[in-house]
């Protein structure tokens, strides 16, 4: 039923890079931490970037949860289920971080990204993860779903602010700064793009 392995590439690459939906998983290490669960979408904002190293684009959203726990602890999973085709389960265990606006690998690492405008969503930092494992199973049991197209609201929302008003947007956020569980979250103000 479920194999690991050694790498992200051939049909294991060719799976994740194509499905429009993945889900990410990070908790603090407080044992009655708030563990955190996100579905992340719009096409173009994941990348392999090597076997063992994919990246995201962590865009505008109503918290910093990811961000916090990474920065705390970089435990972070990965999850991509086949919604259509044959079914299957790809999860990637790894270490993560968050590289912000302000770090020397930035600029390189969103050249990454070409097939997506993100200075249309708020863009805050890019997740780059380290892969440790890396584990297929069967996914029997996830339904057959269509995908249709992305939403746009996410993008017209966040398009009409610049640095500077995205900055007091995220101020303005509870759990943006400091996680639900009083951690660091998001450098504010953002660095400029």
């Amino acid at each position: 039923m479920g194999k690991t392995y050694e790498r992200i590439d051939g049909r294991l690459r060719t799976f994740i890079e194509e499905q429009p939906l993945f889900f990410t998983a990070t908790a603090p290490l407080a044992g009655d931490g708030t563990v955190n669960l996100s579905p992340k979408g719009l096409r173009g904002s994941f990348t392999v970037l090597d076997e063992h190293t994919v990246a995201y684009l962590d865009f505008a959203g109503s918290n910093a949860e990811t961000v916090a726990h990474l920065r705390e602890n970089g435990r972070i999973t990965l999850m991509w289920c086949a919604f259509q085709g044959p079914p299957n389960i790809v999860r990637v265990h790894g270490r993560g971080e968050p590289v912000f606006r302000d770090d020397p690998r930035f600029r390189d690492l969103l050249a990454r990204f070409p097939d997506i405008d993100a200075t249309r969503h708020g863009l805050r930092a890019i997740i780059v993860v380290h892969a440790e494992l890396v584990r297929d199973t069967c996914g029997y049991a996830v339904p057959f779903m269509t995908y249709d197209e992305d939403r746009e609201l996410h993008g017209t929302r966040f398009a009409r602010e610049d640095d500077d008003s995205l900055s007091t947007y995220f101020a303005k956020k509870e759990h943006i700064a400091t996680s639900m569980d009083g951690l660091p979250g998001l450098p504010l103000p953002l660095h400029p793009m």
